[in-house]
């Protein structure tokens, strides 16, 4: 009798490779999200030159998701703190719902924690981010503390923005404290 399947058995992440950005970009264009071939294909390139590590996550050999982690956080409020930065979580809407969003930030997090004791991640706010908001804030991420930003820069009090994907909360975590929801990380691939 065959055995069913299971997260653990269903899933398996593996490094972007150089035929990913191709699917990152046909994938997000089928959701109707804005997509520039050129990021992902730049991705596979810093992963290649150390400067960016990509997992991407397969769930039954088909491509679910990825996430990025840069070594050194590079851009404000992060950059020259030393700490590395979660950037660019994704799961697409048919694999949701499966644990992959948390097992990919598993694997950034054990690569983060080889070099800082703390790591770093930005989130949008408006709904299309409520998912990764729910996430963050289970495994323990906090706010850094200033404030909202836009564009790269801290919103000022009272200033009108737009609550589009540049509107932006910055956390951070330490690494090898349990979080909230009580769930160990699991262990990288």
């Amino acid at each position: 009798m065959p055995q069913p399947r299971t997260n653990e058995t269903a899933l398996r992440l593996r490094p972007m490779g150089p035929e990913d950005a191709e699917t990152i970009d046909r994938l997000n264009r089928r959701e109707g999200w804005h997509s520039v071939r050129a990021v992902y294909d730049g991705y596979y390139a810093e992963q290649q030159r150390g400067e960016r590590f990509v997992f991407v996550a397969e769930w039954d050999g088909r491509f679910a998701g990825y996430v990025t982690l840069l070594p050194q956080a590079k851009e404000p409020p992060f950059a020259g703190s030393g700490l590395p930065l979660i950037s660019d979580l994704r799961v697409y809407p048919a694999y949701r719902r499966r644990g992959i969003g948390a097992r990919l930030l598993d694997a950034a997090e054990a690569e983060a924690g080889r070099r800082s004791d703390t790591v770093a991640l930005s989130v949008g706010l408006h709904a299309g981010y409520g998912a990764a908001q729910r996430l963050y804030a289970k495994r323990g991420y906090l706010p850094d503390g200033t404030g909202v930003w836009y564009r790269g820069r801290p919103l000022e009090p009272y200033t009108a923005c737009c609550n589009d994907d540049d509107l932006l909360l910055h956390l951070t975590r330490r690494l090898g404290e349990m979080p909230p929801d009580g769930r160990r990380p699991s262990a990288a691939p």
